[in-house]
């Protein structure tokens, strides 16, 4: 999982870096779990844009991931290591002994012909699926269920992890990639091992064709506009706003809180990093 520069032949190359995905060990995805990704391009159902600066980008499918890990106590073999285009993460194929093929997100460290099971009975080892309730303190976890058999939604993203770092009742404490702790109920299931690709957090775009190619459109700085588009727009010369950075719809940008207070989730945080 290196990073690859290229010789500078053009100004937009000088800085630009890659993946070398020498860990990927299959081109091609396994046709029965992909299923076509329909894209909106940040439109709503009315043909409005609800989400600014998308559209275009590589035409993609989508592969369907088992955030689940339900197959308790059936063993798989890792069959290959593959590139997701629609994640940061890679992901992993594997071969069920009962013949069903499924992907995860893959772990870092994980290699192909290793063997992963999920289930209380499981080891404690990179890959398995097993209940927080059995797994030792200060493990690195990722993929944690919030709801049992709703499925991973914690530390999915390439290079992430939550920690183990309590157990109270019916609850665990979770450190979040955030360093929030969260209560956790402990039948929740949580992968082993921090999450593959984590170098990508170091890679330079380079270029603003690269984020084009990517579905991702030009942004346009709310000081650049014209009074009647941005609320800090306008100004004799050039001006940084004056005022706090705002939304073009006055709504705080930088610093201002957007969750509301007093959710049914407050009384789940132990620790909040921001009070």
């Amino acid at each position: 999982m290196g990073i690859k520069k290229y010789r500078p032949t053009t100004s937009s190359l000088r800085f630009r870096t890659g993946h070398t995905f020498e860990e990927i060990t299959k081109k091609t995805p396994e046709k029965s779990l992909l299923k076509p990704k329909h894209r909106t391009g940040g439109r709503n159902n009315s043909g409005r844009i609800t989400c600014r600066h998308r559209g275009g980008g590589h035409r993609r499918h989508y592969r369907i991931i088992d955030f689940k890990r339900d197959k308790i106590g059936i063993p798989a073999k890792v069959a290959a290591i593959e590139y997701d285009p629609n994640r940061t993460a890679r992901i992993a194929l594997l071969h069920y002994v009962d013949g069903e093929k499924r992907y995860i997100v893959a772990p870092d460290g994980l290699e192909v012909g290793a063997k992963v099971m999920s289930g209380p009975d499981a080891e404690i080892a990179v890959g398995n699926a097993i209940p927080l309730e059995k797994i030792p303190l200060g493990s690195v976890v990722h993929n944690v269920e919030l709801k049992r058999g709703k499925g991973g939604q914690i530390a999915r993203s390439a290079g992430t992890f939550a920690q183990v770092v309590a157990k109270d009742g019916d609850y665990v404490h979770i450190k979040m990639p955030s360093n929030d702790v969260h209560l956790i109920r402990k039948e929740c299931l949580a992968t082993i091992g921090s999450v593959s690709n984590p170098d990508h957090s170091l890679i330079q775009i380079g270029k603003a064709g690269r984020k084009r190619w990517m579905g991702i459109r030009p942004s346009v700085r709310g000081v650049a506009m014209n009074p009647v588009d941005h609320p800090m727009g306008g100004g004799e010369g050039k001006t940084s706003g004056g005022g706090h950075p705002v939304s073009p719809w006055g709504k705080p940008a930088k610093g201002g809180k957007t969750r509301k207070t007093h959710k049914y989730s407050d009384k789940y945080i132990v620790k909040a990093v921001k009070k």
